[in-house]
C-alpha cells in the first residue's frame, strides 16, 4: 500500500542555465540527464513565458468552467472524432476508473485529413478544435499559449538530446511539420464526502514531454519508488515537466516516464491546471537512439505494462490512449475498432 506522502521534493531546472559557457553547460546538462533518469519529473523555470500570460490563461479557464452547462456541452468531445472539446466530470477514465475532473481538450488547429476507408484509423485524430461561442477570447489565448509551450518543449528536447550525447536535432525528423500537440484545461472540483480521491488515477503519459501549469492548489503527486508519493505543490513562475513513455522508449529507458496522479482538492475548493503534451507526428515511428557505451550501460530498458503496451508507431499509441480514456467518443466515432480495442 502506498503512503500518502514522501519527504522528498522535486528538483528545479533553470532552462536559461543550460545555455551557459561550455564547462558550466556540460555540468548542468549532466544534472538535467540525472534528474530525468531518476525522478522523471522536475520544476522548470527560466522558460520565458510571461507571468501575465499564464495568469490570463488560468483566469480564462475559470471563466470557461463557470459557463452554463449547456454552453459547455455544446462543444462536448463526443461531437468530435478528434477527441477535442469538453469532457464532463467522471467521463474520462484512467486505467478503467473515472477521473473526478472536467476539462477542455485543444489540439493543433488543423483541418481534418479525410482519410480513405482503408487508411489507418489514427489519421482520424487530425482535425479542428471545438471552441465555446460564449467565450471567444479563449481561442487566441490558448493557441498562443500552446505555441509558446511548443517553443519551450523543442528547446528542452534539444537539451535532452545533447545531454545524451546525441545531435541536438536528433528528434527533428519525427516532429517536423506537424507535431502532435494537446492542451488540456482542467478543473478538479472539491472532493465530495465518501467519494474517491481520484482526480486523475495513477498513470504514465504517452508522448515525449508534458508540461503542467498549476494554480495555487496542490494535488499533483509523483511516485517516489518506496511506496509513497512526492508532492508537487505549485511554485510561482514554474512549469512541472515530466517524461513520457515514447521518450523513455526512444532512450531505451534511460529517461524515465514516472507514474503520477492527481488527488482531488478538499471539499469547498477547486484546482485549475493546464497540461501540455508534445508528441511526434502521427505518421512517425519512435526513434531508437544509440547511446554511447557509458550511458547505454545505465539504461534500464523501457518499462512494460502488458495491459497497456507501448508501440513504436506514434499514431497507434495516441489512438489507443484516447480510445481507452474516452469510451463515449470511441463508441460514437470508432465503433469499427471496438472489437480490436477490447482485445488489447
Amino acid at each position: 500500500m502506498r503512503h500518502a506522502s514522501s519527504s522528498r521534493s522535486l528538483p528545479t531546472i533553470d532552462l536559461n542555465e543550460l545555455d551557459a559557457n561550455a564547462t558550466r553547460r556540460r555540468e548542468r546538462l549532466n544534472r538535467l540527464r540525472r534528474v530525468a533518469r531518476n525522478e522523471g519529473f522536475f520544476y522548470l523555470v527560466g522558460h520565458g513565458i510571461p507571468d501575465a500570460l499564464t495568469s490570463h490563461v488560468l483566469a480564462l479557464a475559470r471563466r470557461f468552467f463557470a459557463l452554463p452547462e449547456a454552453e459547455k456541452l455544446a462543444i462536448a468531445n463526443v461531437h468530435s472524432p478528434h477527441f477535442r472539446g469538453y469532457t464532463r466530470i467522471g467521463t474520462e477514465l484512467t486505467r478503467g476508473s473515472p477521473d473526478w475532473r472536467e476539462q477542455l481538450d485543444i489540439g493543433a488547429e488543423r483541418p481534418p485529413l479525410s482519410p480513405a476507408a482503408e487508411a489507418p484509423p489514427w489519421l482520424r485524430l487530425e482535425g479542428p478544435n471545438l471552441w465555446p461561442a460564449a467565450l471567444p477570447e479563449l481561442k487566441p489565448a490558448l493557441l498562443d499559449f500552446q505555441s509558446r509551450l511548443t517553443t519551450v518543449a523543442l528547446r528542452l528536447l534539444s537539451a535532452f538530446a545533447t545531454a545524451l550525447e546525441q545531435p541536438p536535432d536528433v528528434f527533428d525528423a519525427v516532429l517536423a511539420g506537424a507535431p502532435t500537440l494537446l492542451l488540456k484545461v482542467i478543473r478538479y472540483p472539491g472532493r465530495e464526502q465518501g467519494n474517491s480521491e481520484q482526480g486523475v488515477g495513477p498513470h504514465k503519459d504517452t508522448g515525449f514531454l508534458t508540461f503542467v501549469l498549476q494554480d495555487n492548489q496542490s494535488g499533483l503527486q509523483v511516485d517516489d519508488d518506496n511506496g509513497g508519493w512526492i508532492a508537487a505543490p505549485p511554485q510561482a513562475g514554474s512549469l512541472v515537466v515530466n517524461i513520457g513513455e515514447m521518450l523513455e522508449l526512444a532512450t531505451n529507458g534511460y529517461l524515465r516516464a514516472n507514474i503520477h496522479r492527481v488527488a482531488s482538492p478538499p471539499a469547498g475548493s477547486e484546482r485549475i491546471s493546464v497540461a501540455y503534451f508534445l508528441n511526434p507526428r502521427l505518421d512517425a515511428t519512435v526513434p531508437l537512439l544509440t547511446l554511447p557505451p557509458q550511458l547505454a550501460a545505465e539504461a534500464r530498458g523501457p518499462s512494460r505494462d502488458p495491459h497497456n503496451p507501448i508501440f513504436c508507431h506514434v499514431g497507434e499509441n495516441i489512438l489507443k490512449s484516447q480510445l481507452r480514456s474516452h469510451p463515449e467518443v470511441a463508441r460514437r466515432h470508432y465503433a469499427d475498432l471496438a472489437q480490436a480495442q477490447n482485445s488489447l
